[in-house]
């Protein structure tokens, strides 16, 4: 990438100063102390500590033994690297939604180029605002940098120089006055630097070239290039999981539902993040509750149709939830969505939209499904099959079934066909029963041993009220109710 080439590419670099901490903070409400340590035995020392524990005096350096003597409430844990790789690739997959070109910088932040979402978000200073607010949801704080470049934008990042630079003309400048702390360097070659009184990233550019790359290398110098546009800075975009997963470390063991819910809230923003940047919804989900030496209880939730509303998901997850008992302590939270599926683009009738009247029926359906249970609440459909017995099946709720051409038929069957009396000659129930002129035969089942043969009519009462009877084949002494029609 050139300096040209810059021109019409904004980037927007991500930098998470408190991300080991915010791994398991986030997960909970409550600003108890904690601090995140390093090392084995006694030379663990605190490397990040919240602001509940730094009111305590735990400072990065204390050592870990030293810290828990300043206050009995302090936690702290072990940094796990794992789960913040994890984390970082799940907050790529959210980022998304601003951007389809998003780079994971190990170990704590991202680089989004954002030149091309501009007018859909209103300009920089709203799409750096919606970035702000999502992240905040999530229980991450983040510095922003500007740049034409990656690399220039994740140095103006992690110095937290907050002034965006969105001319590539201004770019040297702005990065002159950064410390040296946001260049890769070894550890002596930062101490040689300093002991020549070199700072700053503008006095090592004011440095002869050739002298810096005989003492510190053609790296170094190619890496100040392709921050300041002069060298390409080729970068292989995140490419997001064909499924979800995400775990939510809890600061500590959880006793109860309610105390998971918050945590759960940002699980589940972070999946409609991600699928929001892949035009995607779920239809079904799973969320383990992680218990220390124990199995894990699975909480289960499927959609009629699939959804990335935060809200909704998240009251069909409350209602499993207040069903289930734990059998021990919970001290994480996983959430799955093993298939996203595409959404498609909603269109209006003119006189209103038979598609939201489908996705408020679905809505109810869900909610039924997660308070009664999945079983509780099913559909039915029609079956090929002329026996009217065998004519229905349990169904998804809305799946289609095939029927079979045939007469009028009633909706209510009876469980088991009732017998009529007969008075006069003529069936009768809660008075005399008058046939309609049609009548629709039925012989079938001989294959499977439950034949039958029948006819069946429409009747009517006095009253009008219409039901469906039939006699046996060939005798027809016998007549039955079988239906009533509404």
């Amino acid at each position: 990438m050139s300096l040209d080439e810059t021109r019409g590419r904004l980037w927007v670099g991500l930098y998470l100063p408190d991300f080991a901490l915010e791994v398991f903070a986030r997960a909970s409400r409550a600003a108890e102390p904690l601090a995140i340590c390093e090392g084995n035995g006694r030379a663990q020392q605190i490397v990040c500590a919240n602001a509940a524990a730094r009111r305590l005096g735990v400072l990065p350096g204390l050592s870990a033994s030293a810290a828990l003597a300043l206050g009995s409430a302090l936690r702290i844990r072990r940094r796990d690297l794992p789960a913040e790789r994890a984390a970082l690739e799940t907050l790529a997959a959210w980022a998304g939604q601003f951007s389809p070109l998003v780079h994971v910088v190990a170990p704590q932040a991202l680089v989004i180029e954002v030149g091309g979402s501009l007018r859909l978000f209103g300009g920089l200073e709203a799409l750096l605002a919606a970035l702000e607010l999502g992240l905040a949801e999530l229980g991450y704080r983040a510095r922003f940098g500007v740049a034409p470049t990656p690399l220039a934008a994740t140095w103006l990042a992690r110095a937290g120089v907050d002034e965006p630079v969105t001319d590539p003309t201004r770019l040297a400048g702005a990065l002159a006055e950064l410390p040296l702390t946001v260049l890769e360097l070894a550890p002596g070659e930062r101490e040689g630097f300093e002991a020549m009184g070199v700072r700053r990233v503008g006095e090592v550019l004011r440095l002869p070239r050739d002298g810096v790359a005989r003492r510190w290398g053609a790296a170094l110098l190619a890496q100040l290039d392709r921050a300041l546009g002069r060298l390409p800075d080729p970068r292989a975009a995140f490419v997001p999981a064909a499924s979800f997963e995400s775990q939510l470390l809890l600061p500590g063991t959880v006793e109860n539902v309610e105390g998971m819910v918050f945590a759960l809230q940002r699980l589940v923003a972070e999946l409609c993040g991600a699928l929001r940047s892949r035009v995607a919804g779920v239809a079904n989900l799973e969320l383990l509750l992680l218990h220390p030496g124990t199995e894990a209880t699975r909480v289960e939730l499927g959609l009629v149709a699939p959804s990335r509303d935060a809200r909704h998901l998240l009251e069909l997850f409350r209602e499993q939830l207040a069903r289930v008992t734990l059998p021990a302590p919970v001290e994480a939270l996983r959430l799955r969505a093993p298939k996203l599926a595409g959404l498609a683009a909603a269109s209006l009738d003119l006189f209103g939209s038979r598609q939201a009247d489908a996705e408020t029926a679905g809505v109810l359906i869900e909610r039924l499904r997660a308070r009664l249970g999945r079983r509780a609440v099913r559909g039915l459909k029609s079956v090929a099959e002329h026996r009217p017995e065998r004519a229905y099946a349990w169904s998804e709720p809305g799946e289609g079934g095939t029927a079979v051409d045939s007469a009028e038929r009633p909706f209510w069957l009876l469980p088991k066909p009732l017998p009529l009396e007969m008075r006069d000659g003529q069936p009768w129930f809660g008075g005399t029963l008058e046939l309609e002129d049609n009548v629709e035969r039925i012989e079938s089942g001989w294959w499977d041993g439950t034949d039958i043969a029948r006819d069946y009519f429409v009747a009517r009462n006095g009253q009008g009220e219409r039901y469906w009877v039939y006699r046996d084949l060939p005798q027809a002494r016998q007549w039955w109710l079988h239906g009533v029609f509404g």
